[in-house]
């Protein structure tokens, strides 16, 4: 099986893993869709793109460490493992609650005095960097595609394709949400998307604790 066959699966887990957390609306994405709606749709493409660099931030600097730490000590990927694990296990479970819930979303703009392109980039960039919850997600998508001996390329493609699903996102949810009727839309099929993201966040998590690492 040549390197491509044999890591591509875990490279698509990543991505879906990725892609179904820009699904759910955290507050980063609410202040994108709060900031078109309330602002303008040029204002939350300059925050949405700001937060876009900064998951790429994240992204690389996940990546450099984790297969920095998995080289020097093999044994470190068992850890990486369980707490990647765990913490999409935490997400399926936040995922069921709202699912289950009767709050819809709320998008609010952020309370900035300063309304230039360039402010709200840097807002957007800096309330990324600075996002805890940030940094586990990433250690949990990079983990799904990293293990003892994947090349640098792996980790190379997942932070490459992550990059532009969170730009692409963002940029849709700055360009979707302009208008209110997209934000009762989405609240209409919210509870199925947190339906769907639990039961692949509860798969992923289960998968990343139960492989074996080699």
């Amino acid at each position: 099986m040549d390197a491509m066959s044999l890591y591509l699966p875990v490279i698509l887990l990543a991505y879906s893993a990725c892609f179904l957390g820009l699904m759910s609306p955290g507050p980063n994405i609410l202040a994108v869709m709060g900031t078109s709606m309330s602002v303008d749709r040029k204002s939350g493409m300059a925050l949405a793109m700001g937060v876009a660099t900064g998951s790429f931030c994240w992204a690389v600097i996940t990546a450099s460490g984790l297969s920095a730490l998995i080289i020097a000590y093999g044994s470190a990927l068992l850890v990486i493992k369980i707490l990647g694990g765990l913490y999409l296990l935490w997400l399926a479970y936040k995922s069921f609650r709202s699912a289950f819930s009767s709050h819809d979303i709320e998008a609010k703009a952020l309370g900035d005095v300063d309304h230039s392109l360039r402010h709200y980039f840097a807002r957007g960039f800096i309330v990324q960097m600075t996002n805890p919850k940030a940094a586990f997600s990433w250690i949990a998508i990079i983990a799904l595609g990293m293990g003892t001996g994947a090349p640098l390329w792996v980790a190379a493609a997942i932070v490459a394709g992550t990059t532009l699903l969170s730009i692409g996102m963002h940029a849709i949810y700055a360009i979707a949400f302009s208008t209110p009727p997209m934000i009762r839309t989405y609240a209409k099929g919210r509870r199925w998307i947190q339906g769907a993201m639990g039961t692949f966040f509860s798969i992923a998590g289960i998968k990343l604790l139960t492989t074996r690492v080699s």
